[in-house]
């Protein structure tokens, strides 16, 4: 070969290496932007990615989960422990219709996600090719944004703005659908990865005006009976320091979301609980009594408002929200203030006086009391032969000192544990709320743990919900990482038996299950566990379970028509509570 054609075929070897495919665009863009971890499944139409995926496994971990429905969980229980963007992949057609669940999940639940989905070559689009889908059309009502990309060109810069609108503002799912002729084309451009920081038509407001909360400081210096309902955008926002100092500057009682619990210890003194359909007696009731409420990064969800022609009428409302389209949304505002909850507090603490309202806090005393009586002593202490869920929970709270990642499924489980665990531990929860999803706990349990893998993660599971996902135990076993399973198992959908028993004169529809040997079934994946029924067994089990090293699945057979109380029914005013 002469010295021309050697330096033609160096030449072109430099360009080869200065301009890449859009697979190899992908992967340097995702380890560019700082991203460690990706949950997916492969198929056809991603496979150019996963095959340069191939060469980054130094740089990028990905994990296989069974299902893409898991990838997606399991990238929101990361994100959720970690407040940064989970990173799924899978395929197009069924791929990515089944990743449509946890991206709604995620969009009501503020969780950052960024999906990369692959889709059919650039010239099938739109003729019904194999596996081909329109998942613009279906997936914009539940994302935060959406864009397909069908030139390698535009891929660093779509994925750097994909990453900084998941996780500014109100964080929540973006999906990226990217032909496969896009991936396995070569960029004309050479390739540079610039992260966002910001966007011309997308600009959250993080710091909220001063005359915004110079009215709310007002309205909360002139309260008698202050309330606060503290939601998800405490834990979002890292504002549990500045909660907890508003609290006790201000001596005003504070109840905590379903999501927003573990931003207050359990016990403090002006921790009531938290409010809802089966939140705490006093915490529901007093809502229609306060005179200044403070809503701080919540979103007044219809399952804490029950029936809102009756909500909070007699009080002035403080909203703290990041997302103005919440503002005056279900509940008028007397002082909306729009920003980032820690910025918010960290600029309204100032304006506050020193206040005590011992006298206001201890009414919610009053209707603890009565709850405690009528319900807790039935729930965590013996009361009949079978094991209860509230007693099988408060022993674990106690065992684990109420430290540990708890993440539930949906269901009767879900709202005793969050009733009867105490939450020591700040960002602790993981939970499916504006959804509901069945089947959300397993793979939100093992996403979690790979996120924070000192911290013991306990999901909670119904018998019902585990059987949605349950194939995730294959993930859970081959990572080896020692997440522990309890299923709370009564042989029924829980909650929806408890409204037919109560609603519709026990007329169970299409409730009762003819469960599986769950561990038998754990046993073949490679996951050690067992089986309790007995009361006195129940402390020995909760030690093997959480002394375990390894994976390990603990179901307890619990009282077959347990009901969770307190109850507001749906639709009711917060003050229509049901003890019993």
């Amino acid at each position: 070969m002469g010295q021309t054609q050697t330096q033609t075929a160096d030449s072109n070897q430099a360009d080869q290496k200065k301009f890449l495919t859009g697979a190899q665009a992908i992967m340097e863009s995702l380890v560019a932007q700082g991203v460690t971890t990706i949950f997916g499944y492969p198929g056809g139409a991603i496979m150019p990615t996963y095959d340069a995926l191939f060469d980054y496994q130094d740089r990028l971990k990905h994990i296989l989960v069974r299902h893409e429905q898991g990838a997606g969980h399991a990238a929101q229980g990361y994100a959720r422990m970690l407040n940064k963007a989970g990173v799924c992949m899978v395929t197009s057609g069924p791929g990515a219709t089944n990743l449509i669940t946890p991206i709604a999940d995620a969009m009501l639940d503020s969780t950052p996600l960024v999906c990369l989905v692959g889709q059919v070559k650039g010239n099938l689009l739109g003729t019904d090719a194999f596996q081909e889908c329109d998942l613009m059309g279906i997936s914009m009502p539940v994302t935060k944004w959406n864009y397909q990309i069908v030139d390698p060109n535009e891929i660093p810069e779509i994925i750097a703005k994909a990453f900084y609108i998941a996780e500014t503002g109100r964080p929540g799912p973006v999906l990226i659908d990217i032909t496969r002729t896009a991936q396995s084309e070569m960029m004309t451009e050479p390739f540079k990865y610039t992260p966002c920081t910001s966007i011309i038509s997308y600009n959250p407001r993080i710091e909220p005006k001063r005359e915004h909360l110079e009215a709310a400081a007002k309205l909360i210096n002139g309260a008698k009976k202050p309330y606060i309902l503290a939601g998800h955008g405490i834990i979002i926002s890292g504002a549990e320091k500045e909660l907890n100092e508003l609290v006790d500057k201000a001596g005003i009682p504070v109840a905590t979301t379903l999501l927003g619990m573990s931003s207050m210890d359990a016990d403090h003194p002006m921790y009531v609980g938290w409010p809802g359909m089966h939140g705490n007696y006093g915490a529901n009731v007093l809502t229609n009594s306060c005179d200044v409420l403070i809503a701080i990064g919540m979103r007044f969800d219809d399952r804490i408002t029950g029936d809102l022609s009756t909500y909070a009428k007699q009080a002035k409302v403080v909203h703290i929200e990041i997302d103005p389209a919440e503002v005056d949304k279900n509940v008028k505002a007397d002082a909306p203030v729009v920003g980032d909850a820690k910025a918010a507090l960290r600029a309204l603490l100032p304006l506050i006086k020193p206040a005590e309202h011992l006298a206001w806090r201890a009414e919610f005393d009053a209707y603890d009391k009565e709850e405690y009586t009528k319900i807790t002593l039935k729930d965590v202490f013996h009361d009949g032969d079978q094991i209860k869920m509230g007693e099988a929970i408060a022993m674990m709270s106690d065992k684990t000192k109420g430290e540990a990642v708890i993440v539930t499924d949906v269901g009767q489980h879900q709202m005793v544990t969050n009733r009867y665990y105490r939450f020591k531990k700040q960002n602790s929860v993981v939970t499916s709320g504006g959804a509901g999803t069945m089947g959300f706990a397993l793979p939100a349990a093992f996403g979690a743990k790979v996120a924070v893998p000192e911290r013991e993660v306990v999901a909670v599971i119904g018998d019902g919900g585990f059987q949605m996902t349950l194939q995730e135990l294959g993930t859970i076993a081959q990572s080896k990482l020692p997440v522990k399973i309890i299923i709370l198992n009564n042989n029924f959908l829980g909650m929806v038996r408890q409204w037919q028993e109560l609603f519709h004169a026990r007329r169970y529809s299409f409730v009762e299950l003819e469960n599986p040997d769950f561990i038998t079934i754990a046993k073949g994946f490679g996951i050690p566990g067992h089986t309790v029924s007995d009361r006195s067994l129940l402390s020995e089990s909760l030690d093997t379970l959480l002394n375990s090293e390894t994976p390990y699945l603990l179901e307890i057979v619990c009282e077959k028509e347990g009901n969770v109380f307190p109850m507001v029914p749906a639709g009711s005013s917060v003050t229509n509570v049901r003890l019993e």
